[in-house]
């Protein structure tokens, strides 16, 4: 096979056909022929480690070919793809060469940047570069997303509010208009397969069925990005993702290429200290907020310009597990937060966001009280410019089909519809490819829009023909225009007619691979989000960061983020410092003068409480009737009641049986917001260590389950409501919760006792119940 090439340029010579040799120990591969190299001897490794040699310190700037694999691999041995044994090295099969190049073997001075018309100038359309990385990363996965693999969804309605009518001629912004939308839930990182609950970015995408096209408003829970541009986007990614040689870890961020790449390429810092703050870890997809990430404009029917960020503020207000919580559902019930869901929507306690809008002048700077609005890194604080809510949507029913609705819709940025437009943002100018590019690898070809899910309800004529999946039967003669076989048809709309007609703005700069000069603060935001949490906020964030850090392997890795997080605030990078057993670096620079901003900070506040689950803890012996005026007045108040028992079936004795919910054996306290106990119950028949490993712990002579003082026991180290009445002091006491300790509310009636539970719901957790030690104590 004279001049055969590997798929990244090395030229191999093919030989003769030979007889199947006999494989060896995996790790190292037997000679094909006496002139090969022997096996390469086995040398002890660190298992987890992420790379055969220790990382420098600092980026590495001196050119070096690709590192070999690790000792403990070996990959398929050597043929041609017609089946000839291949004289050469296995690893020529890997990428060569140390200067980055295209899959042409071109060689690029730059990677970072798309390519601009001026640092702030539109994407050209001639960026090679960004078309082929974006294409190929599309394409890396079949048949499931990329990203946002992980997810669930609803149907609804959105109705407008008329208050955007000023500065948009959105016909679904309209008052009183009602929109049909479908909106899809998600996690970032994960496969299919993976849990709910990781700590990850949540996407939040919303379709709008519009009278004047579909328009997706796709955004996640978190309001900034870890790039500034596009092109970055296959490398936070790949960063983020399982590592290559393993596929670990699955779903998270606590490895060493994530952090690796956020500590080298600081822009991803605001992003970062969002994830690893309780936003990391919502507690619903009902309770958090959705962001737009993006600035985008809109156009007033008088043609006035302003530029928008749009916000998805949840009626039930943003609210966050702990992170033991997650890591109990992770095994208890990885799929909880698309059960909650959808339970929720079943149940009648029907999820609402409002949507808001931040509104900024149009200017040619486009930039806001010294925030340049076109970095997705950054957000305008709320004080600044406060958020102006222009309609509700309410969610109201599950998807029929799972595959054909959730899985197969397809989102798109630039699916738009009259008064709202794009702006130059660099990310979202390859989100406008990157998204139909990935929709048509995915779902089979160019006519994904057709699938029932994916349809528009305004009417098409597109002129677009053929393909594969066409599911219409075009008629006519003439997909062409201008025509005059098909009598002209179809005609061009003008904004008269309601046509998309773009804003006319003037479009000028040298052709460039440039940031602006303002994208390069990286630090500035992300201390404004550090100094703007609450300070059992706070105390997540640094055990979130100390977790994660020391997952990874590498000491220089812990280091360089260390740095980054000094330049944010010393007091967060000495905590996390401290509990990495690392001094704490000196920042380069002092930390930024920035104002916090109240609105950025989840506690605080009051909210309803409306689809929280309570927990009724009973047994026969309990007194039902009180135990069923508890179960209506918890669905009253638009609760959800849900009772827990020592066994399964139904508590009988007087009245309507009582169904058991749940029961010791299959319960933990993760799925409720408080728990209530109608008495202390009996032991379970189940209670021993042989049936039931919860209960291994048995106090000899303990009347109570132990299974349930360990969920009482996790409820209020969780910071959970807890209640009750009759003899429940028994169970309490038994758990170690003082029935007079904040958050338990110990009385005669039940009512009484719900009444003030619902009350501490109203601020999701008894935050005081374990208050946060002063910065000197907690470095004692």
């Amino acid at each position: 096979m004279e001049g055969w090439a590997t798929p990244f340029g090395d030229a191999v010579r093919g030989l003769p056909r030979a007889e199947p040799e006999v494989r060896v120990e995996r790790g190292t591969v037997k000679p094909s022929n006496e002139n090969s190299p022997g096996p390469t001897p086995r040398t002890p490794g660190t298992p987890g480690r992420s790379g055969r040699d220790a990382p420098e310190r600092d980026e590495p700037t001196t050119p070096r070919p690709p590192l070999p694999p690790e000792p403990d691999q070996a990959g398929p041995e050597m043929y041609s793809p017609t089946g000839d044994a291949v004289a050469a090295d296995p690893a020529v099969r890997a990428q060569t060469g140390a200067y980055l190049t295209t899959a042409q073997g071109l060689r690029l001075p730059d990677s970072d940047h798309s390519l601009k018309a001026g640092p702030r100038g539109p994407v050209l359309l001639q960026d090679h570069h960004l078309r082929e990385k974006i294409t190929h990363f599309d394409h890396e996965r079949i048949p499931e997303r990329v990203v946002h693999a992980r997810g669930a969804a609803a149907h609804g309605v959105f109705r407008g509010y008329g208050t955007a009518t000023p500065v948009s001629r959105a016909g679904f912004l309209a008052e009183g208009a009602e929109t049909p939308v479908f909106v899809r839930f998600s996690t970032v990182l994960g496969s299919r397969g993976s849990a709910d609950t990781v700590r990850d970015t949540r996407g939040f995408a919303t379709k709008f069925y519009t009278a004047e096209g579909t328009f997706d408003l796709v955004g996640n829970n978190i309001p900034v990005f870890f790039i500034q541009d596009a092109i970055k986007f296959p490398d936070v990614i790949h960063a983020g993702k399982p590592h290559p040689d393993r596929e670990i870890p699955q779903a998270q961020s606590a490895h060493d290429t994530f952090w690796d790449f956020v500590s080298l390429h600081t822009e991803a810092t605001h992003h970062t200290i969002w994830n690893m703050s309780d936003r990391g870890i919502p507690r619903s997809y009902r309770m958090m907020e959705g962001f737009g990430i993006h600035t985008f404009r809109l156009v007033a029917a008088d043609g006035g310009t302003t530029l928008v960020k749009w916000h998805w503020k949840p009626k039930a207000g943003v609210h966050s597990l702990l992170w033991e919580e997650a890591q109990l559902l992770g095994g208890v019930d990885p799929d909880f937060h698309r059960r909650d869901l959808a339970e929720a929507i079943a149940a009648g306690a029907y999820p609402e966001w409002e949507l808001g809008i931040q509104t900024f002048p149009d200017t040619p700077e486009q930039t806001f009280e010294g925030i340049d609005l076109l970095d997705p890194t950054k957000i305008v604080p709320e004080e600044l410019a406060p958020v102006q809510p222009v309609g509700l949507m309410r969610l109201n029913a599950n998807p029929v089909n799972y595959f054909a609705e959730t899985e197969q819709v397809a989102f798109h940025p630039g699916h738009l519809v009259p008064g709202i437009e794009v702006t130059d943002d660099p990310l979202l100018a390859g989100r406008l490819f990157s998204y139909l590019d990935t929709q048509i690898s995915r779902l089979g070809g160019p006519n994904f829009a057709q699938l029932p899910i994916n349809r528009t309800h305004a009417p098409v004529n597109d002129m677009q023909r053929d393909g594969m999946h066409q599911t219409a039967v075009h008629s006519g003669v003439a997909p062409y225009r201008p025509n005059s076989l098909d009598g002209g048809c179809p005609f061009q709309a003008g904004a008269a007619d309601r046509g998309y007609v773009e804003v006319p703005l003037p479009v000028a700069g040298a052709k460039v691979r440039e940031a602006p000069a303002s994208f390069a603060d990286h630090t500035s935001h992300a201390r404004r989000f550090w100094l703007s949490l609450t300070p059992p906020e706070r105390e997540h964030v640094i055990g979130a960061y100390t977790f994660e850090l020391s997952k990874c392997t590498e000491d220089v890795i812990r280091e360089r983020n260390l740095r980054v997080l000094a330049e944010v605030d010393p007091e967060l990078c000495g905590q996390v410092a401290a509990g990495l057993g690392m001094p704490a670096p000196e920042p380069a620079t002092p930390p930024a003068d920035v104002r916090p901003s109240p609105a950025l900070a989840q506690i605080g506040r009051a909210w309803p409480v409306a689809g929280r689950v309570i927990g009724i803890v009973a047994d026969e012996s309990a007194d039902l009737d009180a135990v069923r005026a508890l179960r209506a007045a918890v669905l009253d108040a638009g609760m959800v009641p849900m009772v827990l028992a020592p066994r399964g079936g139904r508590l009988t004795g007087g009245g309507e049986p009582v169904t058991v919910q749940r029961t010791f054996a299959n319960a933990r306290s993760v799925e409720f917001d408080a728990v209530v106990l109608a008495g202390t119950p009996r032991r379970g028949d189940d209670a021993y260590g042989a049936r039931d490993a919860k209960a291994g712990q048995d106090p000899e002579g303990a009347d109570t389950d132990p299974r349930l003082v360990q969920l009482l026991a996790e409820a209020y180290r969780h910071a959970k409501p807890l209640g009750g009445w009759a003899d429940s002091t028994r169970a309490l006491d038994a758990a170690g919760c003082p029935p007079h300790a904040p958050g338990v509310v110990v009385a005669d009636d039940p009512q009484a006792v719900l009444a003030e539970i619902g009350e501490l719901l109203t601020r999701h957790r008894v935050w005081d119940r374990f208050p946060p030690g002063e910065p000197a104590t907690r470095t004692a």
